[in-house]
């Protein structure tokens, strides 16, 4: 049974918070707001989470395209590799918001992701999401959750959430109606910036 942890974006509860901590370091599944619509996150460092995740997902782990959802643009530089000063400029122009960018990953990668050339670095402008990656010490690992619905392809209300994923997860945060508009997504690892996918960040690349 998910716990349902009621959380205001303003002025998120410190004990809350730690909380949620404390289930994301003992290899526990959370779903909280971004900027844009809700993920389903664990820890970058729990393998027994990482394994839940792809099985609810049906994805095979080395090969899943799992976004990191850091606290800031010096935590996103812990884990990628040098990039130069142009892309930095696009990184820190547009960060936090919401954006997806791809980036050559770095040695500070846990095992499971060494194989992988390139990760989706997040930081939400949601000041939820960013103090649990703060509290945490390092990246939630965080993927969209999507819906069977065949007009919105995103679950926006948390009693909804926690309905249908009750039994999947440790805990859902409300933090009120999410967005039903994922980030866009660019990738910074070519000669130029390229849109993967256009979302709710407008393209100023």
């Amino acid at each position: 049974m998910a716990k349902l942890i009621k959380l205001y974006e303003e002025n998120p509860s410190e004990h809350l918070i730690m909380q949620i901590v404390d289930v994301l370091r003992n290899d526990g599944l959370i779903i909280y707001p971004t900027d844009t619509v809700y993920g389903l996150g664990c820890d970058i460092n729990s393998k027994k989470a990482l394994e839940k995740i792809a099985r609810i997902k049906h994805i095979k782990l080395e090969k899943a395209n799992l976004s990191f959802v850091c606290d800031s643009l010096s935590n996103l530089s812990e884990y990628v590799a040098q990039i130069d000063q142009n892309t930095f400029k696009i990184l820190k122009r547009n960060l936090p918001g919401p954006y997806t960018f791809i980036l050559p990953g770095n040695s500070n990668l846990p095992k499971v992701f060494k194989k992988k050339k390139t990760l989706g670095m997040r930081v939400p402008d949601n000041n939820i999401a960013t103090t649990i990656a703060s509290a945490l010490g390092n990246p939630i690992i965080s993927t969209s959750i999507k819906d069977d619905d065949e007009i919105l392809e995103y679950t926006t209300d948390p009693s909804l959430i926690l309905e249908k994923w009750d039994k999947l997860v440790d805990v859902v945060i409300d933090a009120g109606y999410g967005g039903n508009v994922p980030s866009t997504v660019i990738d910074l690892t070519t000669s130029e910036p390229t849109l993967i996918r256009e979302g709710l960040g407008t393209i100023d690349i």
